[in-house]
């Protein structure tokens, strides 16, 4: 199984449970790891055979900067589902993070894995 990565991609987001965090953005910081058969676009050297990892990175940033949620588990299921369906990627491992949301932390969030992953 081949993987194409996104590391600390960076967008922002109305997201926290608190009043003073629905008035504002914060940056929110997402590692993607995405299965992708890699073969097909090595051996034509075609962009059209690959995961464009630079579509897929628009996408999730125009998904974030457009969600107002409370929770990070909300827009992680969201942004999972998100690139199963748009992307045709069979499993992903997605992790997002809120830097300083604790002060003693560099940051906290979650880490997910969906779909089935290639043997």
């Amino acid at each position: 199984m081949d993987i194409v990565f996104i590391r600390e991609l960076r967008a922002d987001a109305i997201i926290g449970v608190y009043d003073w965090e629905r008035s504002i953005r914060q940056t929110l910081v997402l590692d993607l790891e995405m299965a992708w058969d890699n073969r097909p676009a090595a051996a034509g050297d075609a962009i059209d055979s690959a995961l464009d990892y630079a579509t897929v990175s628009s996408r999730v940033i125009e998904h974030i900067e457009h969600s107002s949620h409370q929770l990070l588990e909300t827009l992680a299921e969201e942004l999972a589902a998100l690139v199963l369906a748009e992307f045709g990627v069979p499993w992903l491992r997605l992790r997002l993070c809120k830097p300083g949301a604790v002060q003693q932390a560099r940051d906290v969030g979650v880490l997910i894995e969906r779909g089935v992953r290639p043997s």
